[in-house]
């Protein structure tokens, strides 16, 4: 099955669920990720029961907070 992981084609197994992609890509600081599929804010309670579908676009964002000086 192929999708898309911020921009680039990736291949994995079919039913992959966003919790295991996540452990798979190794990404930084899972507890403080947010992920967007195909656009749409998904909500960390549903990672484990959410999977990814052929053709999904997945990103990984972390938002970064800034001050004044």
């Amino acid at each position: 099955m192929t999708f898309t992981i911020a921009g680039e084609k990736k291949e994995y197994e079919e039913g992959i669920t966003l919790k295991e992609l996540i452990e798979k890509e190794q990404i930084d600081n899972p507890d403080y990720v947010t992920v967007t599929i195909n656009d749409e804010f998904i909500d960390k309670e549903t990672f484990a029961d959410t999977r990814i579908k052929e053709g999904d676009a997945v990103e990984f964002l972390y938002f970064m907070g800034g001050g004044a000086n």
